[in-house]
């Protein structure tokens, strides 16, 4: 969630990877520019940084150069489910270096959200096309969904079928994380990496001006104070693609720290 975001992961994310050593860093990057959206000049920073993927959400076109630069950058996904012809790819189907590839697919629920096409259709569509254990070692779906309903529905729909569903868009880092009874790992969010002490991520007084005045004010920004990077740790079953363990990372900020032993 803007700079302060950004300087949080720059900040712990070296130290993460040497501690956990995951094969893949995924992120979601839609409020990386000051809050609404992500610039080529971000991915290729956070790309430096050791991540290898990045998803997005409803904000992904905020920074219009996006719509340029998207198809250029096969890394930085959009919903799946955005309609035929949008610019820009919705799934990666990524190399590890010693030869296993991980699907992760980006996609977008429509409770609360603007209208798009069946996420529960379109991801199942291409989850068939490649089938965990065999067209991929694991799969990983970002879902950004407002409704926790939705998401935990969603998570159900793919039980067994991929390795991991955690929802982002709330900002809200949710105490959910386990293994479904089908094998899937699911977290209804990850949570922000930006300053809680906020309304989800934007300065109080804005948000609260909102709230209470019911007219227009200051333009949202993005809260400044000491941040928290939030995340999930996920361990799959290299025979089935199938997850061991899932657990939440947070780091930093005013909510109580969580680094996984396994």
């Amino acid at each position: 969630m803007g700079r302060t975001g950004r300087d949080c992961l720059a900040k712990h994310l070296p130290d993460l990877k040497e501690r956990l050593e995951p094969d893949i860093v995924i992120v979601n990057g839609e409020n990386a520019a000051h809050g609404l959206g992500i610039t080529g000049k971000i991915c290729k920073d956070f790309y430096a940084l050791g991540v290898d993927v990045i998803t997005t959400g409803n904000h992904i076109w905020d920074q219009r150069e996006i719509l340029s630069y998207i198809d250029r950058d096969p890394k930085l996904l959009r919903p799946l489910n955005f309609p035929e012809n949008t610019p820009g790819k919705g799934f990666i189907l990524h190399p590890l270096q010693d030869g296993r590839k991980i699907l992760v697919i980006n996609a977008m629920a429509r409770l609360f959200m603007d209208p798009m096409e069946d996420p529960f259709k379109v991801v199942m569509d291409l989850v068939k096309e490649h089938p965990l254990g065999r067209a991929c070692d694991a799969t990983f779906i970002d879902f950004h969904s407002e409704a926790t309903s939705e998401i935990m529905a969603f998570g159900h729909y793919l039980d067994g079928k991929v390795s991991a569903v955690v929802g982002t868009h709330t900002h809200i880092p949710t105490a959910d994380a386990h293994i479904m009874e089908h094998g899937t790992a699911f977290q209804a969010d990850a949570g922000m990496t930006g300053d809680f002490d906020s309304v989800i991520g934007v300065r109080k007084d804005i948000s609260i001006h909102r709230f209470t005045r019911k007219i227009p004010g200051e333009r949202m920004v993005p809260a400044s104070g000491e941040p928290t990077l939030c995340g999930v740790l996920i361990e799959t079953n290299d025979p089935t693609g199938l997850a061991k363990n899932i657990a939440p990372v947070r780091i930093g900020g005013i909510l109580r720290e969580e680094i996984p032993d396994f």
